[in-house]
């Protein structure tokens, strides 16, 4: 890292480090949502933004973490953060058989089998009353303090930007890339494609399941609706593709501009922030469809390239 990266990054650590501390609940609360749908967007990157397998059903690792916690917590009496760690646990195992059969599809086909599963899990957890408690839902003691979730959910981002990061510099990143590519030509080159996308889907399946455990301690109710909300898939990939799908700080920065955004057009706009918000996303969308990061790499090496002509003149 070079003394300015360094630097940004102490930066980005205090401001985080000190919104708890001297933030209002407000402030703490819109920001401990946001890291979740960041944390979410950094698991839906890697296994969409790297393989280009896209996935509509990442949510369904949401939910799982949510009633994971819910259950572990209400009937076993567990500490919300082994809960949370458990439920990341069982997310991954259940992603191991699901990616295995879910990953042999191939572009929509794969996109509406994760779709198909959310819909599936849905209706089990309604179905299932002896130990979901169906429609009527499981109700979680108050959390006690919104800081310690909120540490948890910077937490979350911080990982994924460490795991993205270090996954992007190593050969199975290359290998993941290769397959977003052009998968038929990665397997012709040597490439175990089937292991590589599964690992990518376990390893992209514990950070909704980490975000649903911490939501559902943070929102203290958990039922169907609200642990498998399709609108929160919809707006995690929207993250991971405003700021630049298979980037490194591509969700990071879509997430924070996307959320901020969408909070200054509600206190600004009530009646209009819904029209607004996503009319700013489709034309941004419609100019720079590979995301902010790379749209503002490739004008800054334009830049370069133009300083270095007129030196040379």
């Amino acid at each position: 890292m070079t003394r300015l990266e360094i630097l940004v990054a102490a930066a980005a650590v205090a401001f985080v480090i000190a919104i708890p501390l001297f933030g209002s609940e407000y402030l703490v609360g819109f920001v401990f949502t946001t890291f979740l749908f960041v944390g979410m967007a950094y698991g839906w990157n890697l296994i969409s933004g790297y393989t280009a397998y896209v996935s509509f059903g990442q949510v369904s690792f949401f939910g799982i973490g949510a009633y994971t916690v819910a259950i572990l917590v209400t009937k076993l009496s567990f500490e919300w953060p082994l809960a949370v760690l458990v439920g990341a646990v069982a997310a991954a195992a259940l992603a191991v058989p699901l990616g295995w059969a879910m990953l042999r599809l191939r572009g929509p086909y794969f996109a509406l089998g994760m779709l198909g599963f959310v819909q599936v899990l849905q209706m089990v957890a309604s179905a299932w009353t002896r130990l979901t408690n169906g429609g009527e839902g499981i109700y979680l003691p108050p959390a006690g303090s919104l800081r310690a979730l909120y540490f948890g959910s910077a937490f979350l981002v911080a990982v994924g930007i460490a795991a993205t990061s270090s996954i992007d510099r190593s050969a199975f990143g290359l290998r993941l890339r290769s397959i977003g590519e052009d998968e038929i030509a990665a397997e012709a080159m040597g490439v175990d494609t089937t292991r590589a996308k599964l690992l990518a889907f376990v390893i992209a399946s514990a950070f909704p399941a980490v975000a649903g455990g911490l939501y559902a301690f943070r929102l203290s109710y958990v039922d169907p609706a609200s642990a498998f909300p399709g609108s929160y898939e919809v707006q995690v990939i929207l993250m991971a593709i405003f700021g630049g799908a298979g980037t490194v700080f591509g969700p990071l920065v879509g997430g924070v501009l996307l959320s901020t955004l969408g909070e200054a057009l509600w206190a600004r706009f009530a009646e209009l922030h819904l029209f607004l918000f996503g009319l700013i996303i489709v034309v941004v969308l419609r100019y720079m469809p590979e995301g902010l990061i790379p749209r503002l790499r490739r004008l800054a090496a334009s830049a370069a390239a133009s300083g270095r002509k007129a030196a040379a003149r």
